[in-house]
């Protein structure tokens, strides 16, 4: 791999020399200076989502990718890792040559000011991206051209004439046993279109240059049964199997620049555009310093990525093209791609031409981050599409409230106890229901941590909102408030003057500390899920901001917390999850 490297970097600095294209000086700085006196560095988890046209506003499910991506980010960064958040922007392509038309203006101009709103979705839905990348930006241009001149240098580019149905909409062209006839029911009009997609395609004849994907349908084929869980789900898995095992025709790979003239122009023939999909796909070596990895420190920037987060409708591009094109480079290939199900609206697909849309800024406006970015995890489809509705949100909503924000208050806020001291006793409830309960709260840790690996977001947080309800379960069975407040012989409560046997406080204390130890581990594993209110109930359990790592998430792992951060207070001081302003 080393002298890979080494001849790879050689290689550049020759077409540098060359005419057609110079790395940015800082990339060249940083290589010459770290090139001889390289060390091994731990690899990052590098997590990705797809780069989004700006053709159009943001929508739903965007905003659902990113969100996956950024808790799978932040959990494998609550275990300690160094992890690399990748999102961005696909600039190149005729849809956005058009959709810049369209509204009248100069496609530069379109796209720096359209990226802003996926930057802004970003932001707003507190997502921790490492990068946000363009497809216009300098270094990535470079990047392609590379690319491109590796793959033609191994003989797997070539010059044709191609003639085939082209979607604009989808960026690729079909074969005729993917197309049909439809009828425009907006329009009436009659058009041809994709049977996967729904979407117009038109026919093309051109010349261009191909990339022989045939010769690696083995290698293909190989990989997929050495990697059976590359694509989740399974089922999908399975689809790109059969599509593979099918046969595999030759790629089109760039586009006559009088069709397409805003995108990265093929290395030495100015007259063909790059195709879109190979442009795009490469953004994910781009940030990961590709091609400048530094012998020894070739998996700093987290390359091969551990996960691509993606929509069922671009399987094919990041299943099939993408690891066939890194083979051919023998490039390391991503470990993973989750491909998620869409969100539909009234059981219908959302569609911007109907109107049938949901807005994410509003929704974020509305209900804030960490209610939508529950939301979207508990109720996101993987395998099936899922049915976006306000009165789910506020449903999920109520049922944090009640469960989660619940516990929370009947612990922090008790008359009869003392958290601290609960905390400070380390003693655990000996009964039946105390045991079966502390077992299930010490399962939970490998529990999340097995989901999360199988990038599975949802079923993780599933299984500690499961330990909340029986935490609820198991203190309303117990009711320590009634042992608190228990009576003397003459029947005077003892809560009111202050005198408790030490058999009623030491029992006390452990019904109190199982369900204190209970609310801080779960906090802790929410924390990927919705960083702010977690933030905010560890501060009422007054954990310190340095014991919340996935290793604090142990029953017993921290002796020091019970003293809230915060005010508790009464009222929506020191609550959770208080009430939706949209829903008072």
């Amino acid at each position: 791999m080393r002298s890979q490297l080494l001849n790879t970097s050689s290689f550049v600095f020759k077409r540098i020399a060359g005419s057609w294209q110079r790395p940015s000086t800082r990339i060249a700085a940083h290589l010459r200076r770290n090139l001889s006196n390289a060390s091994p560095i731990e690899k990052p988890y590098y997590v990705t989502t797809p780069i989004f046209y700006v053709n159009a506003d943001p929508h739903v499910g965007h905003l659902y990718t990113i969100v996956l991506a950024d808790v799978l980010k932040r959990f494998h960064a609550l275990k300690g890792r160094k992890a690399i958040l990748c999102t961005g922007t696909d600039e190149h392509g005729m849809k956005i040559q058009r959709a810049a038309g369209k509204a009248k203006q100069d496609v530069r101009a379109f796209c720096d000011r359209n990226f802003r709103g996926f930057s802004k979705l970003a932001n707003e839905a507190n997502v921790q991206y490492d990068h946000f990348i363009r497809t216009s930006e300098p270094d990535h241009r470079f990047a392609v051209q590379h690319f491109w001149l590796m793959l033609k240098e191994r003989g797997y580019i070539y010059e044709s004439k191609h003639e085939g149905w082209y979607s604009v909409s989808d960026e690729t062209f079909y074969p005729p046993s993917a197309v049909h006839l439809i009828l425009d029911p907006a329009t009436g009009r009659k058009l041809m279109a994709s049977q996967e997609t729904g979407k117009e395609v038109e026919w093309t004849s051109e010349t261009n240059y191909h990339f022989r994907m045939s010769t690696l349908r083995d290698r293909l084929l190989e990989f997929y049964a050495a990697h059976p869980r590359f694509v989740e789900p399974p089922s999908r898995m399975q689809d790109v199997v059969s599509q593979v095992t099918s046969g595999l025709s030759d790629l089109s790979i760039s586009r006559p620049v009088e069709r397409l003239s805003w995108g990265i122009p093929v290395p030495h023939d100015t007259s063909q555009t790059i195709y879109v999909w190979l442009d795009a796909l490469i953004n994910y070596l781009t940030k990961a310093n590709y091609p400048f990895q530094v012998p020894g420190q070739e998996h700093a920037a987290g390359w091969p990525a551990d996960v691509h987060v993606i929509g069922k409708d671009i399987v094919r591009f990041h299943c099939i093209y993408w690891p066939a094109f890194l083979l051919a480079l023998d490039l390391p290939l991503p470990k993973q791609i989750l491909t998620h199900a869409h969100w539909t609206l009234g059981h219908e697909k959302m569609s911007k031409s109907t109107g049938n849309v949901v807005n994410p800024f509003y929704a974020l406006e509305r209900f804030g981050s960490d209610t939508m970015r529950h939301y979207l995890v508990h109720c996101g489809g993987i395998q099936d599409d899922s049915d976006y509705d306000n009165k789910y949100i506020i449903e999920r909503y109520r049922h944090l409230q009640g469960n989660l924000g619940n516990l929370v208050t009947r612990v922090v806020r008790g008359k009869g106890w003392n958290v601290r001291r609960a905390v400070a006793s380390g003693r655990t409830d000996d009964s039946a229901e105390g045991k079966a309960h502390l077992e299930a709260l010490k399962r939970l840790p490998s529990a999340v941590d097995h989901w999360m690996t199988k990038s599975h977001p949802g079923a993780a947080m599933n299984k500690v909102l499961t330990v909340v309800q029986q935490t609820n379960i198991y203190i309303h069975k117990a009711s320590p408030w009634d042992l608190a407040a228990r009576t003397d012989q003459h029947g005077v409560p003892r809560a009111i003057i202050h005198v408790q046997t030490d058999q009623h406080v030491q029992k006390v204390d452990a019904i109190i500390y199982l369900c204190a130890e209970s609310i801080r581990i779960c906090g802790i594993l929410l924390q990927p899920v919705m960083p702010q209110r977690m933030k905010h109930l560890l501060d009422l359990m007054g954990v310190d901001e340095g014991r919340r790592t996935f290793q604090d998430a142990v029953v017993g792992a921290d002796e020091e917390y019970g003293v809230p951060k915060v005010a508790v207070g009464r009222g929506r001081e020191g609550v959770v999850f208080p009430m939706l302003d949209s829903d008072l």
